[in-house]
């Protein structure tokens, strides 16, 4: 893998670039970012070797997509267009179904791969960039059978040598489970700060008040807007599904308190404590 560019290079594009340059020293990485700035601290920070354009695209071995849902659909079918016969193409994004529809019909669907790293922080721009941020990481991949196989050879290679576990899965489902599993807490997170904000007019008390419990619950409202605010829209009818369902949940919970039925709120609670066992088996 010699030459690669990283379309995108902030928190998941840059951490697969530092990654890169480390399991294949000889690899050329280069960057292809709308935000100028962005490029030029990447090199600045070692991420990326140089800047390109769309028009690279034919030299490369690798390419990724790394920027919004939206972006990418209306970016990939132009990135499919330029690419070499011998070029492999990914994207990262949250969603998948509407991707992966928008190129069925492309001439150079074969030489991409669907895909989902579930990796990443509350953290943007190329300074959010880490090594190892996929190891142990689960990667879902979509509609595999439609790559040719020898090129999604090339990607799962790489997967394997930074540590990923793969799951496949058809992009419909993903699109489902990943709204309760990721989208329904980012919301929940930004609602949460959002409550507190109005609630708590005097911002010394958040800061002097605010646990470790506070803090981790809120800490995904720190995301980019820019990047979530697409992944909603792309996936509307599965999160608002989440979101009905997460509501009646708390709605369900705030009547026992009403009632002062304890003894069922501490079921509740308890009940919920089997995710400990789960999230447990999974690591």
């Amino acid at each position: 893998m010699k030459n690669v560019a990283i379309i995108g290079v902030g928190l998941i594009g840059g951490s697969f670039a530092l990654d890169i340059k480390e399991k294949y020293p000889e690899s050329v990485i280069n960057g292809i970012d709308t935000n100028e700035a962005h490029i030029d601290e990447a090199i600045s920070l070692g991420i990326i070797d140089q800047s390109a354009t769309i028009n690279h695209l034919k030299e490369a071995d690798l390419v990724i997509v790394a920027i919004p849902v939206d972006a990418s659909l209306n970016y990939l079918p132009q990135v499919l267009d330029n690419i070499g016969e011998n070029t492999i193409v990914f994207d990262v994004g949250s969603t998948k179904e509407d991707i992966c529809v928008k190129v069925k019909n492309h001439p150079n669907r074969r030489h991409y791969l669907s895909v989902h790293p579930i990796a990443g922080t509350e953290f943007s721009g190329p300074k959010a960039a880490v090594k190892g941020l996929f190891k142990n990481k689960t990667n879902i991949i979509c509609e595999v059978e439609e790559t040719a196989f020898k090129l999604q050879e090339k990607a799962l290679d790489l997967f394997r040598d930074l540590g990923m576990r793969i799951r496949y899965m058809n992009p419909k489902a993903h699109d489902k489970h990943i709204a309760y599993m990721s989208h329904l807490s980012h919301i929940s997170a930004f609602m949460l700060g959002k409550t507190v904000i109005e609630k708590e007019k005097n911002e010394r008390d958040i800061f002097d008040m605010a646990g470790s419990g506070f803090e981790s619950t809120v800490r995904l409202a720190k995301s980019s807007p820019a990047m979530w605010t697409p992944i909603f829209e792309q996936n509307k009818t599965n999160v608002i599904e989440t979101l009905d369902e997460y509501i009646n949940n708390l709605k369900h919970f705030k009547s026992l308190m009403e009632k002062d039925d304890f003894k069922s709120v501490h079921q509740e609670m308890e009940s919920t404590n089997h995710i400990k066992q789960i999230l447990n088996g999974i690591k």
